[in-house]
């Protein structure tokens, strides 16, 4: 985070303590350079004398903290974890080795999947929003649709396990830990992770689908999905994506596999069967008659950058 902006987080008070502070080690350095060069003592002498007045100087500043929307703190480790992989200036980077599960629209409620999929974290009628079941069977599977539907959402899509909506309202840290959680936001409630394009990486094959649900397991570990932690112990060999039958069908995947991925602008998306089809689907709504920009499809329908 820039100097300005954590200042600006800071308390007048503490503004005025931490400037007295830094005017007095300045001073007490210029005055004691001025002592020690008429005492003529020797230079290593100096810079040692010199460091220590800093020292001292600055261990009287407590550290200051940045107050999140939430109910504590976000001090220095938690933007160390954020910055670690997704930095604040929106450089990306791949979190490798994670093992991936696949998860389907409709699917049912099992042991190593808690919660049926027949409604996501962010649309109560999933499966009606995407016209219908998605059925996983290499079988009933053409060119990664079903073969008894052509989906009305984008049939590549993923899992990550966080929710930055809870109980109606938007988390109190997803502010702070969401990097294009300014320019996404709309309103209390409406998630800006909804949509939003990943690259998945498996062997010397990347595939591209969009964020439609939340898990494996979690649904509050930003420090994984925005930093550098690894995804916590589950039943699944510690799974960290959730993938579609459409992504694991072009990656190859087999069961319980293990991929790399990190977000991607839709922009440098480069074409494929993920820009197909869906009305969720940014690629197709910029084919749309009357979308001459990208703006006009950002205002049009949710955002999915």
């Amino acid at each position: 985070m820039c100097r300005d902006c954590i200042l600006r987080k800071v308390r007048p008070r503490e503004k005025h303590f931490i400037f007295a502070a830094v005017l007095a080690v300045a001073f007490l350095v210029l005055f004691d350079t001025h002592n020690f060069a008429q005492e003529r003592n020797s230079s290593p002498e100096f810079t040692s004398y010199a460091m220590q007045l800093r020292e001292n100087a600055l261990l009287k500043i407590s550290p200051h903290t940045i107050m999140s929307p939430s109910n504590r703190l976000l001090g220095a480790n938690d933007f160390r974890s954020i910055s670690g992989s997704y930095s604040f200036a929106g450089r990306s980077g791949w979190k490798t080795n994670i093992t991936t599960t696949v998860f389907w629209v409709g699917e049912k409620a099992t042991v190593n999947n808690p919660v049926a999929n027949d409604k996501s974290a962010w649309d109560g009628g999933w499966r009606s929003s995407y016209g219908g079941y998605d059925d996983p069977h290499p079988g009933a599977r053409v060119n990664f649709v079903p073969l008894d539907f052509l989906p009305r959402q984008n049939p590549f899509y993923v899992a990550l396990p966080y929710n930055d909506v809870d109980n109606h309202h938007t988390r109190p840290e997803a502010a702070q830990v969401i990097p294009w959680f300014r320019n996404a936001f709309v309103r209390d409630g409406e998630s800006v992770c909804k949509g939003r394009w990943l690259a998945i990486r498996h062997g010397n094959r990347v595939c591209y689908a969009q964020w439609e649900d939340v898990g494996p397991f979690a649904t509050d570990h930003w420090q994984y999905v925005f930093g550098n932690e690894r995804p916590r112990p589950n039943r699944n060999r510690d799974a960290g994506l959730d993938v579609s039958p459409a992504v694991r069908d072009y990656l190859g995947l087999a069961g319980l596999d293990v991929c790399d991925w990190k977000f991607a602008d839709f922009r440098s998306i480069p074409p494929g069967p993920w820009a197909k089809y869906g009305d969720n689907n940014t690629l197709v709504r910029l084919r749309r008659p009357g979308m001459t920009s990208i703006a006009s499809v950002l205002n049009g329908g949710s955002i999915s950058r």
